[in-house]
């Protein structure tokens, strides 16, 4: 224990993985690759910096000294001067070059862009493995017949894996959404203080080739395959939502997921998974509460009102740039990372194919045959009309039986009679035996097996098979 703030997400629910991709660390030894980035290619466009202050940059990235930078940052009341200064103690040979014609943002926004890509690639790793356990979910369930709801009410049959499959397909499409935004990331480069790059015009005498050429030998070093068209000093903040975006859609479909399986474990149809010694209330010790989903809906909606963040910082910036994004930014965009990342690392835990979500068959049947009467009465009255009977006579006199047995049942508590009323009446010329092979659940699930099946052959596997599936365990700290 402290006796200062510390982060849940830090302490509770992100893994080490995504903290380190927001720590000091990762942010300040790339501001010291991109300098040498700079460097480099400054070097190769022939510049006065030399191979061999190159050579000294890269021998002392990851050499911080915290404790001096953060006197000159109380010095100078500014973080990049600061760490220029601090990297050029430890580089005396090229303290005169570091950051030759840059401006803050070039190592600010182009480290943004490179945690935001990094970060990305470790979502959408776990998400992918997240699809590949709820498809094996499915597939392993898709025949098993259950209430399907509408208004949360007993609609018609499904299947325990074809409602999986719709938790499946919700997280496909926030992949292919990843997909697309990891896909067009840019550097911002090289653009200088309002971004007309008229400093590097300046070091090169006029020489656009050369100014643009110093633009691709960065990006192509930090691994991008390009930089951003055109820019202010910054890099467009609306790059912030779009990324923000795809993180607050995984939270709905996460949400979607959670709230659902809270309720069938409330039905006593599904659980997720419960510890020996988990203790589910303080007070009452029979609870086996749905803590892990009810983290994942409760952390879910924290991104989703975080994208609100970047969206209003988008809007807010004045002509080629203001501040006021930077102190927004760095918690806003941080903590949609850190809190997606938590809830992946939730689902990768309850989806587990051995130990994850826990399906009880018989309450399932159970909770099935209590409505399926009322579910087959179609059925019964096309079977009476084949026979002879009068559709409009039959309709009229099932429905009065039907509010029979509700009464029976909603009002007595008893179990639903719909079954033997019907076989005792004439009209519909049925057998109790023969209502007993109408009312098979299978009989009412239309194609889910097939759908499953399908849906698995091509959506899930064509992903699986472009990406992998990885070996991340979920990391869940209490």
């Amino acid at each position: 224990m402290t006796n200062s703030y510390e982060s849940p997400f830090c302490t509770r629910y992100a893994s080490k993985e995504m903290q380190f991709l927001f720590s000091a660390d990762k942010k300040f030894t790339t501001w010291r690759r991109l300098w040498v980035a700079l460097a480099r290619a400054e070097m190769k466009l022939g510049l006065g910096v030399t191979a061999e202050q190159v050579a000294e940059m890269e021998a002392h990235i990851e050499d911080i000294d915290y404790n001096k930078a953060a006197e000159y940052e109380k010095k100078f009341r500014h973080d990049v001067m600061a760490h220029v200064h601090t990297y050029g103690e430890a580089c005396p040979k090229s303290r005169k070059i570091i950051h030759l014609g840059a401006t803050s943002c070039y190592v600010g926004d182009n480290t943004d862009i490179i945690i935001m890509r990094d970060a990305l690639k470790v979502v959408k790793r776990k998400l992918v493995k997240v699809i590949d356990q709820l498809a094996k979910f499915a597939d392993k369930y898709k025949a098993l017949p259950c209430l399907a709801y509408t208004h949360l009410q007993p609609a018609q049959l499904t299947t325990v894996g074809k409602r999986a499959t719709l938790w499946c397909n919700e997280l496909l499409m926030d992949l292919e959404d990843l997909d697309f935004q990891l896909g067009r990331l840019k550097l911002l480069g090289s653009k200088g203080t309002t971004g007309t790059q008229a400093s590097f015009m300046e070091l090169f005498e006029g020489d656009t080739d050369k100014v643009k050429k110093l633009e691709s030998l960065i990006a192509e070093e930090m691994g991008f395959d390009g930089v951003v068209p055109v820019s202010g000093q910054t890099y467009s903040r609306k790059i912030d939502f779009a990324v923000c975006q795809v993180l607050a859609a995984i939270a709905q479909s996460a949400m979607k997921f959670g709230n659902d399986v809270r309720l069938l474990q409330s039905f006593k149809e599904i659980e997720e998974p419960f510890e020996k010694n988990q203790i589910g209330s303080s007070a009452m010790a029979y609870k086996r509460n749905p803590m892990r989903d009810e983290r994942i809906c409760s952390l879910a909606r924290y991104v989703m009102v975080d994208v609100l963040n970047p969206a209003f910082t988008a809007g807010t910036q004045w002509f080629e740039r203001t501040l006021d994004d930077s102190a927004n930014k760095r918690i806003a965009v941080a903590e949609a990372f850190l809190g997606v990342d938590a809830i992946l690392n939730i689902m990768l835990n309850v989806t587990d194919p051995e130990n994850g979500l826990v399906v009880y068959d018989k309450i399932i049947r159970k909770r099935v045959m209590a409505e399926l009467p009322f579910m087959a009465t179609e059925n019964i009255i096309m079977d009476a009309c084949k026979k002879g009977g009068d559709r409009q006579v039959l309709h009229e006199r099932i429905r009065e039986l039907s509010m029979e047995a509700g009464a029976h049942v909603k009002r007595d508590g008893l179990d639903n009679d719909l079954a033997d009323l019907i076989a005792a009446e004439p009209m519909f010329m049925v057998t109790r035996e023969e209502l007993d092979e109408i009312m098979k659940p299978e009989n009412y699930i239309g194609r889910c097996p097939q759908q499953v099946e399908e849906f698995i052959e091509n959506c899930v596997k064509p992903v699986i098979e472009a990406n992998g599936v990885s070996d991340d365990v979920a990391e869940i700290n209490v």
